[in-house]
């Protein structure tokens, strides 16, 4: 008999999840470095810390907040499937986590894929261009795409990179977006894995 951890044994194993998140963003981070390097772009080479692009990084939260709070209250049409694609996948898969383990993947998200997306990728192709807008577009839909889990998913993820891009163009400082990132992601996740009562999660 076989002593290989079974699949539900597997989702339920905190390390399993925190170790697939970490490789998984800090990939991204590697990804970023490594794009960066081919295209002539250091992807930090515009993130500096000061207190006050970083008040404005937590206030840059609060519309991404907003738009989440629709989706988990008021789950109506396509924003239904992303409900139930948040209840029967992402809650399930990261609710092992603790707190600090939900800290730790949310930091590694808004730092790696800020560092790729508008560090390098938006950077290069507004280089490339000779348009900002152009390379925030292209830069938003790819982002978009590599959050389709479901088409509404790719949607909402577009949006929200056109939006953390355009804030990004606007400081001039990579800092801003990813601290604006990762805290939503932090705070998003507590809520749907550790402070939303089940039957609510479940229910709405």
């Amino acid at each position: 008999m076989s002593d290989a951890p079974t699949p539900e044994q597997s989702e339920g194993d905190p390390r399993s999840v925190v170790l697939l998140a970490v490789l998984f963003e800090g990939g991204l981070i590697g990804l970023a470095w490594l794009l960066g390097w081919a295209f002539d772009r250091l992807p930090l080479s515009t993130f500096r810390w000061n207190w006050s692009d970083a008040a404005l990084g937590a206030l840059t939260t609060l519309p991404m907040l907003a738009l989440f709070f629709v989706l988990v209250r008021w789950p109506v049409g396509p924003l239904a499937r992303m409900k139930k694609l948040t209840d029967e996948f992402i809650r399930p898969l990261l609710s092992p986590c603790t707190v600090l383990d939900l800290f730790g993947i949310s930091i590694l998200a808004g730092l790696g894929e800020e560092m790729l997306f508008r560090g390098v990728l938006q950077g290069a192709m507004s280089d490339w261009l000779q348009s900002p807008v152009q390379g925030l577009i292209i830069a938003s839909v790819l982002f978009g795409l590599g959050h389709a889990l479901t088409w509404t998913y790719a949607i909402f993820a577009t949006l929200m990179g056109l939006y953390l891009g355009w804030i990004w163009q606007w400081t001039g400082n990579l800092m801003t977006v990813a601290l604006a990132h990762a805290l939503y992601d932090f705070i998003a996740l507590l809520i749907l894995v550790r402070l939303m009562p089940t039957s609510q999660r479940l229910n709405n």
